[in-house]
């Protein structure tokens, strides 16, 4: 290396560290909040499977006590 370069390269260096380090800390923030947003569906998911779980196990019981009486009361 060309030692009349080296303060250029240097301060070159140093830019493109700077717009890594902006970078990363831009795409870590990004990533937290879809991770926030993947645990929010994640629950609202998970909610409705249990409600729907819940429906389920009603409908099948009442099914089963609709057709073992063979009339609704």
């Amino acid at each position: 290396m060309d030692p009349r370069y080296t303060a250029e390269i240097f301060k070159h260096l140093e830019m493109q560290n700077e717009l890594l380090l902006e970078s990363h800390s831009s795409v870590s923030h990004q990533l937290h909040k879809l991770q926030v947003e993947e645990e929010m569906l994640m629950r609202k998911f998970h909610e409705l499977m249990k409600a729907q779980a819940v429906n389920k196990k009603v409908c099948l019981s009442f099914s089963f006590w609709y057709n073992g009486l063979g009339k609704l009361l």
